[in-house]
Formats: C-alpha cells, sequence, structure tokens
C-alpha cells in the first residue's frame, strides 16, 4: 500500500483525497511541517510514500506520471513529491532540513500556507541536495498550485478543457515508431491496451500471449501445406500486434516491472527466431531444404542488432559530438517524408514482420528467406555504413563506461583474454584503426577458411589465429572511432564459422543443430545487451569461462569438426546447443527473477 501525506488545508470541493485514493494511496493528512515529518516516519521503508500539497489542481493522468511510475526512484510534479524505497532516504533528509529551517514560513506568519507550499520546498531541497528527481513531460496535462480562488477557478476550466484519458491514450504509443507500426497497428492496438487495463491484464500477460501466438505460427508454418503458411502469417501479424500491446498497456497504465524488461526484451528474438526455424521445417516436408538460409537470417538479424547496441553504447555518452553526418542525419529529419523514408529502409521490426508474414502467404519459404535476407543486407549496409560516417567524422571523447561495455559485449572467452593480458603493452602502440581492423581480418580469415576448406586442420589453425586477433582487439581498453565495430565482427565471426562447418558436415540435422548452437549463443548476447541497458552490469565472469567465450566456442567447434566424423559432428553440436542453452537460461531467468535490475520496459528495437 502506498501512502500520500497531504498538507495544507483542505480545500472545499477538491478532489485531491479521492483522486490519490484511485490511484492506490492511503491518505493521510499533516497539519504543519512537524506533522508531515512523524507522518512520513510511519511509513514503512519499503513501501511507496508522495507528499501532496492540498491545494493541488489537476489532472489525474498527471499525478499517475507523477507518483506512480516505478522505474525512478525520486519524481515530482508541481505540488507533489514522491519517493520509492530507493529514495526514501533522501526524501526524509530534505524533509527534516525544511523542519529544521523553521517550515519556510512566511513572514506574515501564515503557518498553514507554509505548510501547504512543502511539497515544493522539498522538491528544491532534493535538488539542492543533488538528488536525481524525475519531472514527466506532462505536456497539455495540468498540474499546478493555485495561490488565491480566481486562480484555482482558471485552473479548473483548465482541467475541464483537456482529455486527459485521450492524452494518456495518445500517449501509450511510442512517439518514435517505424511506418507499418505507426498506421497501421498503434491505431487499434492502443485501444486493445485500454481494453486489457480495464479488465486487469498485465503487460507481461500479454506479452506472454504474443510469444504463445507467434510459436503457433511457426507450428502452423512447420506443417508444410498452404492452408499453414497463409494461417502462419496471419498469426506472426497478430503476435506482433499483441507485442505492440504489451508495451502500450506498459505507457497506459505504467506497469514497468524486471520481470516485464526481461520477458520484452528477449521475446521477440525467440519468437522470430522460431518462426524461422518453423518454415525451415515447413519448407523440407515439401523437399525444400532452406535450413541454410533461415541460420542466415539469424546470424545477419543478430549482427544487426549487435551493430545498434554497440553503436549506442559507444556514443550515448561520449563527449564533444561534432559530427557533421548527424547533423545532416538530424536536418533530415525533420522534412516528413525523409522521416518515414530512412525509419523503412532499415527494415524495422514493424515492416520485417509484415514483409515475412505476407510472403509466408503468398509464396515459399525459400523465396521469404531470399526477400529477408536481402533486405537485411541492404538495411545493414545502410545503417552501418552511417555510423561509420558518424564515427569518423565526430571529434568526441568515449568514457569508461562505454569501453567497459564493448569488452562486456565482446564476449571474450579466458584463452583471448589471457592473450590479451599478455600482449597488453606492444598492444598500446597499435594505431586506432588496428583494433576493428584485426576483429575483421580474424573473424574473416576463420569463417573463409571453414567456408573454402571444410573440417579439417587448416580451420583449427585458424581458430587458433583467431583467438590470437581477438586477444589483441582487446587487449587496451576499446575507445576508438571504431572500437564498436568489435563486438559485432566477433558475432559474424562465430555464427559464420558454426554456419559454414554445419554446411560443409552435408548430412540431416547438421544445419537444424547449428541453428539450435547459434540460437543459444545468440541469447546469450542478447541477454548481456539488457543487462547493460538496465544498468545491471554484464553476466558473472563464471558464466563467460564456462561457456567459453567466442573465441573458445568457435575453436571447439573447428576442433569437433576436424576430429569427428559428419553425423558425429552433428551429435555434438546438438549436446553443444543444448548445455549453452541451459546454462545461459538458468542463470538469465535466476538472474531477471530475482529483480537484481530496475523497473523498466523495453521499447522495442529500431530493427
Amino acid at each position: 500500500m502506498s501512502t500520500a501525506i497531504l498538507t495544507g488545508q483542505p480545500v472545499p470541493g477538491s478532489s485531491i483525497e479521492g483522486d490519490l485514493r484511485s490511484l492506490g494511496f492511503e491518505v493521510r493528512t499533516a497539519a504543519d511541517a512537524a506533522d508531515a515529518e512523524t507522518l512520513l516516519a510511519q511509513v514503512p521503508g519499503d513501501q511507496r510514500v508522495a507528499v501532496v500539497d492540498a491545494r493541488f489542481v489537476g489532472h489525474v493522468h498527471a499525478l499517475r506520471l507523477g507518483l506512480t511510475d516505478p522505474r525512478f526512484p525520486l519524481a515530482a510534479i508541481p505540488g507533489a513529491v514522491t519517493a520509492q524505497p530507493a529514495g526514501r532516504q533522501a526524501l526524509t533528509r530534505a524533509m527534516a532540513r525544511e523542519h529544521s529551517a523553521g517550515g519556510g514560513a512566511p513572514a506574515d506568519g501564515d503557518t498553514a500556507l507554509a505548510v501547504a507550499g512543502l511539497a515544493d520546498r522539498v522538491v528544491a531541497a532534493l535538488d539542492a541536495d543533488g538528488a536525481s528527481v524525475h519531472r514527466p513531460e506532462l505536456g497539455s496535462l495540468v498540474a499546478t498550485v493555485p495561490t488565491d480562488p480566481q486562480t484555482r477557478n482558471e485552473a479548473r476550466q483548465a482541467v475541464a478543457a483537456v482529455d486527459d484519458e485521450a492524452i494518456r491514450l495518445k500517449s501509450a504509443v511510442k512517439a518514435r515508431d517505424g511506418f507499418f507500426t505507426t498506421f497501421f497497428i498503434s491505431p487499434y492496438s492502443r485501444y486493445i491496451a485500454r481494453w486489457c487495463a480495464r479488465r486487469g491484464l498485465t503487460p507481461n500477460q500479454v506479452t506472454t500471449a504474443s510469444l504463445l501466438t507467434a510459436l503457433i505460427a511457426a507450428g502452423c508454418a512447420a506443417t508444410g501445406t498452404r492452408g499453414g503458411f497463409v494461417a502462419a502469417g496471419v498469426l506472426l501479424i497478430a503476435s506482433f500486434v499483441l507485442d505492440c500491446t504489451d508495451g502500450q498497456l506498459a505507457r497506459y497504465s505504467l506497469q514497468y516491472s524486471t520481470l516485464g524488461a526481461w520477458l520484452d526484451a528477449t521475446f521477440d528474438r525467440a519468437k522470430e527466431y522460431a518462426y524461422y526455424a518453423g518454415l525451415a521445417l515447413g519448407a523440407a516436408r515439401g523437399g525444400d531444404d532452406v535450413w541454410a538460409l533461415a541460420l542466415g537470417a539469424m546470424v545477419l538479424q543478430t549482427c544487426r542488432h549487435v551493430v545498434d547496441f554497440s553503436f549506442n553504447e559507444a556514443n550515448h555518452d561520449a563527449t564533444a559530438n561534432t559530427s557533421p553526418t548527424a547533423a545532416l542525419s538530424d536536418k533530415l529529419d525533420s522534412v516528413g517524408w525523409t522521416v518515414w523514408l530512412r525509419r523503412m529502409i532499415v527494415l524495422p521490426i514493424g515492416e520485417r514482420w509484415a514483409m515475412i508474414a505476407v510472403l509466408t502467404a503468398v509464396t515459399t519459404p525459400r523465396v521469404t528467406f531470399y526477400a529477408l535476407l536481402i533486405g537485411c543486407a541492404f538495411a545493414a549496409t545502410y545503417t552501418t555504413a552511417g555510423r561509420v560516417l558518424r564515427s569518423l567524422t565526430r571529434n568526441a571523447q568515449r568514457t569508461d563506461r562505454a569501453a567497459t561495455a564493448l569488452a562486456d559485449l565482446a564476449d571474450s572467452g579466458p584463452l583471448a583474454q589471457a592473450l590479451a593480458r599478455a600482449v597488453r603493452n606492444p598492444a598500446r602502440r597499435l594505431p586506432g584503426f588496428a583494433v576493428p581492423a584485426l576483429a575483421l581480418l580474424g573473424g574473416a580469415a576463420v569463417v573463409a577458411t571453414a567456408a573454402f576448406t571444410g573440417s579439417g586442420p587448416w580451420t583449427v589453425v585458424a581458430a587458433l589465429g583467431y583467438a590470437l586477433t581477438s586477444g589483441l582487439a582487446v587487449a587496451r581498453p576499446l575507445k576508438g572511432a571504431l572500437d564498436w565495430l568489435v563486438p559485432p565482427f566477433f558475432r559474424a565471426a562465430e555464427y559464420g564459422t558454426v554456419l559454414a562447418l554445419a554446411v560443409d558436415a552435408g548430412v540431416n540435422g547438421a544445419l537444424p543443430a547449428a541453428f539450435g548452437l547459434v540460437a543459444a549463443v545468440a541469447y546469450h548476447h542478447y541477454d548481456t545487451v539488457y543487462r547493460i541497458r538496465g544498468n545491471a552490469g554484464a553476466p558473472p565472469a563464471w558464466l563467460v569461462r564456462a561457456t567459453g567465450g567466442h573465441d573458445g566456442r568457435t575453436l571447439l567447434v573447428t576442433v569437433l569438426a576436424a576430429v569427428l566424423t559428419a553425423a558425429q559432428f552433428t551429435v555434438a553440436l546438438t549436446v553443444l546447443a543444448v548445455a549453452v542453452a541451459l546454462v545461459v537460461l538458468v542463470e538469465s531467468i535466476r538472474f531477471w527473477v530475482s529483480a537484481g535490475a530496475p523497473a523498466v520496459h523495453d521499447e522495442g528495437e529500431p530493427a
């Protein structure tokens, strides 16, 4: 139960007490600053508490945004301030300062007026203490503290003139989204979100429904029949509608949670990649083997996401951004038609799933994968080239935090880490471009060797060389202009090697086993990303050691391919996939369910 401490004399006709109770607050009234401090101390430390001016006039949704958002320890709007347990100490300290200073009573001795303004003075004290106080964007919503009857009447008229429910519904939709999502999904999915909220459904339940719908779609695609493909396409779109609805429901009702962040962040990938597998199974039933295409699509899509994540982590807190390329991009975003064109050509999730759904229904899995690979390759080229230009034309100092995040995203195993320590001093003398160049050349060498020579000693030698170049690439902090390319180069090298060796095996089951292994490893990499984005740190070091890191897994796969028969290699890939999946899933579930991360809700990926 949350508690709201109402300060000041109640205003006749005010709805503030009822509004607070409708938001789940138990309302208590403080006669003066000392009473407010006493009531604050009586509220259990594990509960949310708010201090609200009794003269407050505003929309209920303004109070909801200011007082109930679970993502922020401290938050405030005019006339009200709230603290969750993490911000309770700061609020108590600020309240004590106000009380000890005499409550800031005015010269005329009007103590009632002094206590009525207590909430805003506490916010000022929090700011003076350097506390981080979240102030939500209210837009046209009203939140004010009138000081006389005339301004109170004007404020009430302003409240009546604005439909806060309409604003609440509109704000449930992301401000920046793809063309297909904006014009073909959100116009009605927001109403589904409101329907869910009014019936007590949670975003996690909707997220789970979206996953189940996508898995049923994958099952329909796996039948290999035209009817199954049509049903799969329809269900995939339905799954995407629910995928949009869960985020809109979270924003509409401010139901953000740690578990929800994990579910929303990982289920999108699980749904899409499970659908790829369903298409491949359906094609196999019709006599067409497209597992290589399915695995290639998953590799390309995952590497695209790693490019996004790495670039953002490297630059979101960089200083002195003077890139003319970024300035040009901002200018293009000010022209309406270019905004939508630029959002569409990167093939974001809405456009991508719509394309997959339509092509599944009217063509074949092979055509679907060809279109997906071509579209994603073009989008990856476009976005990566633009980001390289931005990085080369900007004058920025990257932080230690960014370097640490990139090192965590690199997922270097014990072998690469040992080599990095051994060559740390020589690595410092390498030019800036050498770091991504080493990652690219080492990865390209092992993939090309696996593709052109197949399993054998030369591929093992190439994998050893890849481990060496990987160690060199991470031997110094990743603060160079293009060092954000290192993690995606590592991902492409590891996944590409597995794909090439599975194709070379040439036996039934090798490519599906490779698909499972890459899916398990990709989950580990996505899990790393979302932990970093939630400011919860990277996965524990023991997990990276247990899974071998990208370099260790690549070397292991090449050795297995060299010493085993094709059939035995297939079994080994399957066992490795199951082992990696069990280890990373158990640790991931333990971490996210234990609420060891902040309550956030993923806003969805641009690609």
